[in-house]
């Protein structure tokens, strides 16, 4: 045979050396793409534990460890409104650092600080929508009031002298109250606290008059008494609440307050580690054992894809903007 023809012995031994070689280059980037996540995922969740946030946080994360392989961790990191573990996650680049994103961080901080340690839209990238809590409207049982209309009339009749409290300035709770002390020309005093947990402590102990919560915090005090509901920011009535009218129901057409949680991680997350953690984790928050947990504390769970979650951002943005404008809501 001549020496060139692709038969010859040698030029295969060439061929097959150099397929090797060219697949020995390729196999370690490929070995370490399928091993991520290398160890466990740090799940951050700006805020201290006790409210909604720790719910649906927890509830993602012991599914999403099953999915990947690796045990999935909540970290709380609470402080100024959740700009303190907004800022560390946006700087962490050891691909195994993810965020709860909710309404707060991502949809009013933006418009309420005039200069963020992050930026919500360029520091992150959305991974997936993870669940709707719809707020509910609660007070302490002395208040001398059943209902919202109630509420409404009594807080008329004394300005300024009953007080609303938050997780803290540019929180859920905060805009909540907010938006219905909009919608229904009310004066109260607003105070902030370093997340639901303390402020839920005062609240109880009758230091405060009212406060919107996330339903999945709130629903064990109203069953047992501790605090009565007087209307839920749902479009609808919540079937564990059926006795309980909305807030477009008590005098307020088309009211709908509902908080949001999202994962999200750095923008530094290369896009296959992104791509499959937004599978895992829509998985995960269709789990069964994740829906029974969810619909059990009112929580809807949503799992879209990371484009989705960021139209939804965006929309949100564009929504709260005004409201806070028009609010003047601004940070401690």
């Amino acid at each position: 045979m001549p020496a060139n023809h692709l038969g010859h012995p040698g030029r295969r031994h060439w061929l097959g050396a150099g397929s090797a070689l060219a697949l020995g280059g390729l196999l370690p980037a490929a070995s370490a793409q399928a091993a991520w996540p290398a160890k466990a995922l740090r799940f951050v969740v700006p805020f201290a534990p006790g409210g909604s946030s720790e719910i649906v946080a927890r509830s993602t994360a012991v599914e999403l460890g099953k999915t990947l392989g690796q045990s999935v961790f909540v970290d709380n990191k609470p402080g100024a409104a959740g700009n303190i573990a907004m800022a560390e996650v946006a700087r962490a680049d050891d691909q195994h650092t993810l965020i709860l994103g909710h309404i707060g961080t991502l949809a009013v901080n933006p418009f309420i600080f005039d200069k963020l340690p992050y930026d919500a839209n360029k520091d992150f990238k959305p991974v997936s929508l993870l669940a709707k809590v719809p707020s509910l409207y609660v007070v302490h049982p002395d208040l001398p009031v059943n209902d919202l209309r109630e509420f409404v009339a009594h807080v008329r009749k004394n300005p300024g002298r009953l007080s609303y409290g938050s997780a803290g300035n540019g929180s859920a709770g905060h805009l909540a109250f907010e938006y219905l002390k909009m919608s229904a020309g009310l004066f109260m005093l607003h105070v902030p606290y370093r997340g639901t947990g303390p402020m839920l402590t005062d609240l109880l102990a009758g230091r405060l008059d009212a406060a919107a919560v996330g339903a999945a915090a709130m629903l064990p005090f109203i069953r047992s008494g501790k605090l009565r509901c007087i209307a839920s920011g749902a479009a609808q009535r919540l079937a564990q609440l059926p006795n309980v009218a909305s807030v477009a129901e008590q005098g307020f057409p088309g009211f709908e307050m509902t908080q949001w949680y999202g994962m999200l991680v750095p923008a530094s997350q290369p896009p296959a580690q992104l791509d499959r953690l937004a599978a895992e984790t829509m998985k995960a928050v269709k789990a069964p054992a994740a829906l029974e947990r969810l619909q059990g504390d009112a929580a809807e769970a949503i799992g879209g894809t990371p484009a989705q979650f960021a139209q939804f951002i965006a929309a949100e943005q564009a929504r709260w903007k005004r409201v806070l404008l028009r609010a003047k809501v601004r940070p401690d």
